[in-house]
């Protein structure tokens, strides 16, 4: 890999209007109360951790298509424009299909598969998973998209080394460590 190469862990994840239920505080002998209105829309998280740097980049969408997929590939050699990017990925039907695989050729984008089933060999999978913890588990917003602002705002108002630890990149257990 060229030393002016950047390094980044891909990953999406679904926002739900219906929160996530995950344990929390309450009245000892009640049940707490989590209000939902009823509707479920949805939004799409597309997120990049570079491991060298903490950069994060995030895209919204509506759904995880193979063209949404392709939209972050375009946004991704917008930002980094004419740097070499390596992208671990998971393999999700959207990324494994041929005309997303045909559009990383094209803009030099190389694509490195993860292990199926190991969302703990990727970074960015980890700070999804935080984020539903601190953003999304037990609530539920006025809209999606109010939803979408927060998650988005956390994971990018993270400082680099915070995203880093948080991902597990800073661990001396980390898998990448010695790349």
């Amino acid at each position: 890999m060229p030393p002016e190469a950047a390094l980044l862990f891909e990953d999406w994840t679904i926002l739900r209007m219906f929160p996530p239920l995950r344990h929390c505080w309450a009245w000892r002998g009640q049940q707490a109360q989590v209000r939902i209105t009823g509707q479920n829309a949805r939004r799409v998280l597309f997120g990049t951790l570079n491991v060298r740097t903490g950069h994060r980049v995030v895209l919204r969408r509506r759904w995880a298509r193979q063209g949404d997929f392709q939209a972050m590939l375009r946004e991704l050699r917008r930002r980094y424009r004419h740097r070499p990017v390596w992208l671990l990925l998971d393999r999700a039907s959207g990324q494994e299909a041929a005309r997303s695989q045909a559009l990383a050729a094209q803009l030099n984008i190389e694509l490195l598969w993860l292990p199926k089933k190991r969302p703990e060999l990727n970074g960015m999978d980890q700070l999804w998973k935080e984020l539903k913890g601190k953003i999304s588990a037990n609530r539920q917003y006025r809209t999606i998209d109010q939803q979408a602002d927060y998650a988005e705002n956390w994971v990018l108002g993270l400082r680099p080394q915070e995203a880093l630890r948080k991902a597990g990149i800073l661990s001396k257990n980390f898998w990448l460590r010695h790349l």
